[in-house]
């Protein structure tokens, strides 16, 4: 198994390509499944959670082909997918692949939508909390779709096809906001989607099914109108820049010092983070072509910070953030209202040596002067990348184990980071 060998200390200076959204990426995969004309996905990340939806998409005859990066090309535009999925030959998502990544759920819509019938295995994946698919089921449930689980399968059809209704979500979930919205797009007549997940991911799904021809009103709203079609077309489309690899590389930054240009970044999807993150005392600015972050050997100032649905502060930075308050002059409080058992990392941060008191879903970080590198172990991919920013500020080696979980959701960390003057290594098992 891999491991990542850190020497801490180094600052940061360059440049950084920030890559494809990841958790834009899967739902616009899943999107393909929709229309039996092409659609053209570019900026997409190479990731082990991506090639694994690959995959599966693969298994329900979905066609798939990959342009790599050509010589010249921009540094941060990924990689060009060309899906197919002229023929659904099999509505069956599998425990063995569904079990290995959530987000291989979200094929039940589209399957209920184009096949009228699927089965698919409940998730299995990242172990934060119960994350249960409830709202998922409830929000097909209303457009029409009978479901029963059983032997850990959602069985579901819709003999007559879904159509247009009102669904409320009692509270906030990017999943199954993604999952009713791509069944939607081919239900008979409007859909109104109340309380929807407003993250930039969703938008950039949505703004995918209006190039495929479906109309959709109150993007990047808490209320989405969808007028159902009954064929959709291909598309070509560019994955919008990952903002939690964006926050990752300016907590890098800040825990390090130094000055490094991020290509690609947008301001606009990390309002509350980047506000967040100013109050350390770190610096960063809008420049044409991303953002810059610096931060002159300036102490850090503690905050205190409550994990939102969006426009708030993303569960999905509160490990890294963790990290970063770990070296403040002070006390900085972080609440995780998202998930729960959110807060693995704490044991592993504080084998450098952070001091962080747990209290239900209440963590207070006591900045340290030092932090000292020592073998830790990554339990999950947000925690894997908090460990990395951890070792870049303190002293001497971290060994962080397990680092499968940083391939998951992050591209050619290593490689991106050691550009700008960090001392990292891949060491591989084999």
């Amino acid at each position: 198994m891999d491991r990542i060998k850190i020497i801490g200390g180094e600052r940061l200076q360059g440049t950084i390509p920030i890559s494809g959204a990841k958790n834009a990426a899967l739902p616009l995969m899943i999107a393909s499944m929709l229309t039996a004309d092409r659609l053209t996905l570019k900026n997409v990340p190479n990731l082990a959670d991506v090639n694994l939806l690959a995959r599966i998409l693969r298994n329900h005859g979905v066609d798939l082909a990959v342009d790599g990066k050509r010589s010249g090309g921009v540094a941060h535009l990924g990689e060009t997918f060309h899906l197919t999925a002229r023929d659904i030959v099999d509505t069956t998502a599998p425990y063995e692949m569904v079990s290995r990544m959530r987000a291989s759920f979200w094929v039940l819509g589209p399957l209920i939508a184009r096949m009228r019938i699927a089965k698919v295995s409940l998730p299995g994946g990242c172990a934060i909390g119960t994350r249960p698919v409830d709202l998922h089921l409830q929000g097909l449930k209303a457009l029409g779709a009978e479901i029963d689980i059983d032997g850990g399968y959602v069985l579901a059809k819709a003999p007559n096809g879904l159509r247009g209704a009102r669904v409320t979500f009692p509270k906030v979930s990017v999943g199954a906001t993604h999952n009713v919205l791509l069944a939607a797009a081919l239900a008979k007549g409007e859909t109104v989607i109340e309380n929807a997940a407003r993250e930039p991911e969703v938008g950039d799904v949505a703004e995918c099914l209006v190039k495929m021809g479906v109309k959709i009103e109150g993007i990047g709203t808490s209320t989405l109108r969808i007028q159902g079609r009954d064929r959709i077309d291909g598309a070509i489309h560019t994955v919008l820049p990952d903002r939690i690899e964006t926050g990752t590389f300016i907590m890098a930054v800040a825990a390090t010092g130094g000055d490094v240009t991020l290509l690609g970044a947008r301001a606009s999807d990390l309002t509350t983070a980047l506000q967040a993150i100013r109050h350390t005392g770190v610096e960063i600015s809008e420049v044409p072509d991303g953002l810059r972050i610096v931060r002159n050997g300036t102490g850090l100032e503690p905050t205190t910070v409550e994990t939102q649905p969006f426009p708030g502060f993303p569960t999905d930075l509160q490990a890294q953030f963790m990290a970063l308050m770990a070296r403040a002059t002070g006390t900085s409080v972080i609440r995780e209202t998202i998930f729960e058992n959110r807060f693995m990392h704490v044991q592993e941060l504080a084998r450098l040596g952070a001091d962080i008191q747990l209290h239900g879903d209440t963590a207070t970080i006591k900045g340290v002067k030092v932090l000292k590198g020592a073998p830790v172990m990554a339990t999950d991919l947000r925690a894997s990348v908090s460990l990395v920013i951890a070792g870049l500020a303190a002293e001497g080696e971290t060994t962080i184990n397990r680092v499968y979980h940083l391939d998951r959701g992050f591209e050619r960390l290593e490689e991106k980071l050691s550009r700008c003057g960090a001392r990292i290594e891949r060491i591989s098992a084999g």
